[in-house]
This record gives C-alpha cells, sequence and structure tokens, in this order.
C-alpha cells in the first residue's frame, strides 16, 4: 500500500477523517472478499460504515459496494455467493407505515452477486443483526429483540408503539444484569431467527411481489438468555449453536452451549461446566464439532485462564485442544478440512495467527510479522487464509497468508498486503522495543514511539500511557488510544505491558492479580526508569495517562510518586469499594475484588498524598466504569489532595466531562475535544507552555 503525508497524525481534524476497517468476509468460492470502511458523514460529526470489496489474489483494486447515510454491516455471503448486509437505510419499496422503515433500525438487504440493485428481504419493527448463513442450505440466522410478553411479531410491533407513543422508558427487571458497556439492558431481550433464502428470493421475476425471508423464533422464552451471547449454525442449517447466559445467586451469571434443533425447536446443552465460561462457538465445515473458548471461573486467588476445545454437535465429552499451551486463544475459524483451526493469541506484544491441529493439539506458529491480525477468513481450498493485520505501525489492513507454504516449511510466513479501500498513513517518528527487569527479576517489555527529532541535543518529553484491561495488551492499532498524535506534537511514548498483561503466559498475569497497586506499579515504574535514562528523552518532563484499568493505574500513580509533572485518568476507577457493586458486570469483578484486596488496593485511600495536577476524564454513558468514579475523585481532589481548591476554588486540577459518550469517547469531534485537551493540559504542566483549551468547549 501506498502512504500519505505525515500532517494528518498531526492535525485531529484530518485524523478522525482517516478511513478504518473493521470486519472481513469470504465468499464461498473463494474469489470475494468484503470488507467494512467506516468514513465522515457530510457534517464530520458521525462515521458511516459502508462494504467494500477486495480482491484476494491482490491484482484489482479496492471497489465499493454500498453507499447510503445510514451505513451497512453485518456481512454475510448465501452459498451462492449472493451477499447480504444489514443497513437502516430507507427501502425504496417499503411502506413507512408498515413495516417501520422510517424507524432508525436494521433490515436484512440481499446484493446480487450479478450486481443487480440491493433490495430489503427481511424486517423486523425491533431491526436485525448479526448474520450467519448454513454453508450449504442457504438457512439464515439472524438476531433480533423481542419484548417479553409479545405474543408475535405485530404485538411486539404494537407494544413498542405503545410505549414511544406514551414516553415510557421504564424497565422492570427480575434477574442481572441491568446494563453492559453503554446501553440498558431490558425491556426486549435478543432472540435467534432463523429463515432460509431461496432462488425466486434472489431473483424474483417481473411483476410478481418480491419475496421475503420469512423468520422463525427459534428461542422463544430466552428472556435474558441471550444477551451479548454468540451463536453459529450447523452447514445444513438444521441446528443452531448458542452460548446461553443463566443467572445465579448473588447476581452471578454463568454461560452455557446448548444445541437447538431448528424443525423441533428442542434444546439441549452441550457443555455445562461449573468450572468454565463458554464463549464464541463455531461449528466445523463437516458439521460434527463445535470449538468454542472456556474461560475459567476465577477467584480472589487464581487468575481466570481461556483454552479452547471441541464438543461433538450430537454432544459427548468435551476436549480441551490447548490445556498445555501458556496462551489465550481467541478468533478460532476452522480450516476446511475439519481436521484444525486457525486461532489468534497475544504473544509478547503481537498476536500472531496459530494453528491448532484437532487431533493433537498441537500449535505451530503461522505468520511472522511484527503485528495483531484479527477475522481470519480460509479459502475454500485450505491454501491461503486472509485476515485484517494491525500493529503500531499501520492501522487495520487485508492481508493474504499462505496456509500452504508455512505448512510445507513448517515456518512461520510474512502476510502479503492487499490493494485496500485506504493507503496508509505515514506515520510522524520511529518505533522501537524494549526490553526491560522488574524488581524482582521477572522480564518486561514495552513499544516506545519516537518523534524523528528525538535525539541526545533534543531530549522529547515523555508520556507514559497505560493500557486498560486491565487483562490486556499494547499490540495493535487503536483509533481511540493512538500514541503517534502524541509523537506528532514532539513527545516520546512508552507503552508498557507490566503484570496483568496477556500474551507473556499464565504466571505474568498471576503476578498481578488481586494485587493491582503492587508489581503493575511497580513494573510500570521500571519501564519508566529505563526509558528516561536515555538520551534521547528528557527525564525533567514527563506525564502519565491511562484509561480504564490504565485510568485506574493513573489514579494510583498520581498517590505514590510525584515523579510525573501531569496524570491524565480517564474513565478511571477510584474507589474499588464502590465501583465492585456499580459496575455492569458486579459478578466478575467480585470473583476478584475481596474486601481486603479493594482496601488495599483502592486509589481513593491516597487522595492526601496526591501532587501532581491531574485531568479527569469521563463520558456520562459509561456503564462499565460508572461515572461516580469521576464524580468522587473529583470531589476528593478538590477537597482533600494536596492541591485541593484554594479560598477562592481554583485549583490546577481540570475535569472534563462528556454527557453523551461511554467509555471510550467515540464520537469524531468529541474525539478531537478529548485529545486538544490532553493536549492544552500536557503542554500546561508538562512544557511550560500555557495553549488553549479546544474552542468547541466554549
Amino acid at each position: 500500500m501506498t502512504s500519505q503525508t505525515g500532517s494528518q497524525l498531526g492535525d485531529l481534524d484530518q485524523y478522525v477523517a482517516l478511513p478504518r476497517l473493521s470486519g472481513l468476509r469470504l465468499s464461498p468460492d473463494g474469489t470475494r472478499l468484503v470488507t467494512a470502511v467506516a468514513t465522515l458523514d457530510t457534517k464530520g460529526t458521525r462515521y458511516v460504515t459502508a462494504l467494500w470489496e477486495v480482491d484476494p489474489s491482490g491484482v484489482r483494486p479496492a471497489r465499493r459496494l454500498t453507499r447510503s447515510g445510514r451505513g451497512e454491516s453485518s456481512a454475510a455471503f448465501t452459498p451462492d455467493g449472493d451477499l447480504l448486509f444489514t443497513s437502516a437505510r430507507p427501502d425504496p419499496d417499503g411502506d413507512p407505515g408498515k413495516d417501520g422503515s422510517d424507524d432508525d433500525v436494521a433490515a436484512l438487504w440481499l446484493l446480487p452477486r450479478d450486481g443487480a440493485e440491493a433490495r430489503v428481504v427481511a424486517h423486523r419493527h425491533s431491526g436485525l443483526g448479526d448474520v450467519h448463513v448454513a454453508a450449504d442450505a442457504g438457512v439464515l440466522l439472524v438476531a433480533s429483540d423481542v419484548l417479553p410478553t409479545a405474543q408475535d411479531a405485530a404485538d411486539d410491533e404494537k407494544l413498542r408503539t405503545e410505549r414511544k407513543d406514551a414516553k415510557v422508558a421504564a424497565i422492570l427487571h427480575d434477574s442481572y444484569p441491568v446494563r453492559y458497556w453503554d446501553h440498558d439492558l431490558g425491556p426486549q431481550s435478543p432472540h435467534w431467527f432463523v429463515g432460509r433464502v431461496t432462488p425466486g428470493l434472489v431473483a424474483p421475476a417481473a411483476g410478481v411481489a418480491e419475496p421475503r425471508v420469512e423468520l422463525t423464533d427459534v428461542t422463544p422464552g430466552a428472556r435474558a438468555a441471550l444477551v451479548e451471547q454468540h451463536g453459529d449454525v450447523t452447514p445444513d442449517g438444521g441446528t443452531v449453536i448458542t452460548t446461553w447466559a443463566v443467572p445465579g445467586r448473588a447476581a452471578e451469571v454463568r454461560t452455557q452451549l446448548v444445541a437447538i434443533d431448528v424443525a423441533s425447536g428442542e434444546r439441549r446443552v452441550l457443555v455445562a461446566d461449573e468450572g468454565f465460561d463458554v464463549l464464541d462457538p463455531v461449528v466445523s465445515p463437516d458439521g460434527r464439532w463445535v470449538a468454542f473458548n472456556r474461560e475459567t471461573i476465577s477467584t480472589p486467588q487464581r487468575a481466570p485462564r481461556v483454552d479452547l476445545a471441541v464438543v461433538p454437535v450430537a454432544g459427548g465429552p468435551v476436549r480441551s485442544l490447548t490445556a498445555d499451551w501458556d496462551r489465550w486463544p481467541s478468533g478460532a475459524v476452522w480450516l476446511p478440512g475439519s481436521d484444525g483451526l486457525l486461532v489468534v493469541a497475544d504473544d509478547d506484544g503481537r498476536a500472531p495467527v496459530f494453528h491448532v491441529d484437532l487431533a493433537s493439539g498441537a500449535v505451530r506458529r503461522v505468520t511472522s510479522d511484527d503485528a495483531a491480525f484479527s477475522d481470519l477468513q480460509v479459502a475454500p481450498d485450505g491454501a491461503t487464509a486472509y485476515a485484517l493485520r494491525s500493529s503500531y505501525t499501520a492501522p487495520p489492513h487485508a492481508v493474504r497468508i499462505d496456509l500452504a507454504r508455512a505448512s510445507a516449511t513448517d515456518a512461520p510466513v510474512a502476510a502479503e498486503p492487499l490493494p485496500g479501500p485506504a493507503p496508509l498513513p505515514e506515520l510522524p517518528g520511529r518505533l522501537e522495543e524494549l526490553r526491560v527487569t522488574a524488581a524482582d527479576g521477572t522480564p518486561l517489555r514495552a513499544w516506545l514511539a519516537l518523534p524523528h527529532t528525538a535525539g541526545p541535543d533534543r531530549p522529547a518529553p515523555l508520556l507514559l500511557w497505560i493500557h486498560g484491561g486491565p487483562l490486556g495488551t499494547w499490540n495493535a492499532w487503536s483509533w481511540r488510544w493512538n500514541p503517534w498524535l502524541l509523537v506528532a506534537r514532539g513527545y516520546a511514548v512508552v507503552l508498557p505491558d507490566p503484570g496483568l498483561s496477556t500474551g507473556y503466559g499464565q504466571e505474568f498475569v498471576q503476578r498481578g492479580w488481586g494485587a493491582w497497586g503492587a508489581e503493575p506499579f511497580t513494573d510500570l515504574m521500571a519501564v519508566t526508569d529505563a526509558v528516561v535514562a536515555r538520551a534521547d528523552v528528557d527525564a525533567s518532563r514527563t506525564a502519565a495517562m491511562g484509561g480504564s484499568f490504565g485510568g485506574y493505574m493513573a489514579n494510583w500513580v498520581a498517590g505514590h510518586t510525584d515523579r510525573f509533572r501531569a496524570i491524565v485518568s480517564h474513565a478511571g476507577l477510584w474507589a474499588l469499594d464502590q465501583f465492585g457493586p456499580t459496575t455492569d458486570a458486579a459478578y466478575y469483578w467480585q470473583r476478584e475484588m475481596t474486601p481486603q484486596m479493594t482496601a488495599d488496593n483502592s486509589p481513593h485511600a491516597s487522595v492526601g498524598a496526591i501532587t501532581t495536577p491531574m485531568l479527569v476524564i469521563h463520558g456520562d454513558k459509561d456503564y462499565r466504569v460508572p461515572v461516580g468514579e469521576a464524580l468522587r475523585l473529583w470531589c476528593q481532589l478538590l477537597s482533600s489532595s494536596a492541591l485541593a481548591a484554594d479560598d477562592d476554588g481554583r485549583t490546577p486540577h481540570r475535569f472534563l466531562y462528556f454527557p453523551d459518550e461511554n467509555h471510550w469517547v467515540l464520537s469524531p469531534r468529541n474525539a478531537t475535544v478529548w485529545y486538544g485537551t490532553v493536549l492544552a493540559f500536557l503542554s500546561e504542566h508538562v512544557l511550560g507552555e500555557p495553549t488553549p483549551y479546544p474552542r468547541l468547549l466554549g
């Protein structure tokens, strides 16, 4: 791919306008590869996603397939190669008063492979999404929300209209959870629906009413069982495989794996293990196996562990494929022969592709790139795979992986970029990898992004950027947390993986488990010590920043060292005893957060020791780290920190509040305000150069 000028990463408006790829789907014959590309709308206030086709052979340039003001998503191919997608764009043949096309809900569209116009083939008043297609039968599996007391589709629509007209949004809960990330759960809940693509659906005769897919609910009475769950359908279309949430005592939620017979609606449990939650099932091409991830139920003493397992679709014993592999697999996709799978896993600051043998469980690395892969797709002959590749040198872009050569040579291969919808931006600096030793002798590593100008004669000010999670790693490009925007303004940015980070083995996760303020903190300080010892970094001008768990660590750092000139805490945990019961998934955190753990590791207990100016940032729609954490932090900073407000109420601290944002701050213009505010705050306190805050703040 060609590069564009580096000014895009030095200008916030140009940065948010860069196209962003996500998702990948390969046609059954392996000749078409489709990805989604998000670009700014005409007002520059939101992203609109369109579907683009990428040539798997790498010869033809990418071409745009869809175009609308509402955007398109959830691409899937029928067995004959026609493209399905969801979109809330108006149906030119619809009756808004009848089918709800005037509402902002997504219908299912079909774009024939012969280039004919796309048209709506299925619609529900609550919308459709998460599309799957049976490989051999053309049976569709789609998700749609249903109100719990609705008798049928017509009654569901009537109930929704009544609530809307009466301006009633109240929800009566009888189980947990009640929120998820940034949205309220209920009163509707997701169900799985099945339908069938017929030849007449693709090419209806002239003068005949165009047929639509008849959708049948195969999970009646599911209530909250399918909230944020994932499913698949067997190649013959006869069985739906899905994870199934089961509420328990003490607001606990556990997941099982179930099989649903499409013809009879009978549901049977395939996996229900008290020691594990189950995730992300995928059915083998021969229809015999379901592969899925298992995550152990953590305890205050033991961190979770993730492995890849299989179970027969017909039922039978579960077999772990990666029990002896000290990595956490994800994104599994079957090979065409049903004799193995491809997975990705965090590994030493990367996320390579690995091959897992079904018979033996042997794991072999497939890719050699210093990069992270996602959205794996495998060609019908099994000789080639496709994926999105990203790293801190490039955002996600489509690549081709030579599986045949990797197998023949028994060695990892480099992926080959494909001509994509958007060129890659030019970086305003250079990327290095650091290896450091922790205080207890544990090896640590980090990425360090530096301006081109950094050197002994011009050392760069340093920003320590702490990742979220806490079970995570810095290994892939992030549009939301992008170090190059700071590098473009002269900062060196270090991205360390402290204790609790993934990709370094189970014991590396375990060393920080239940002790967030211990090894994760000392690891961060060890990396910082190594970086500021460099001649091209200015040890006298440093700052720390983080979001989510990184925000927690920023809060902890503020109360336990005065070495930084400024600290930025985005969506950070402040009082752990308050956070635990109020987050959207309290049951997960209570597995680790004992009263002693919260007392020993809560940043709020050290507020009196904070001598560093802090920028606190939070979105009101953040349910993972509720805004109460920031409100309490802000109040206590002004009343109890060493930099408390003076008699006139003035303080060096700042609080950037987004009433309409969630955990990440996703609106393009809000994102520019976020970065602009961070840059102004750092400029004042790190560089000693007061800079105006973004004009849009008013």
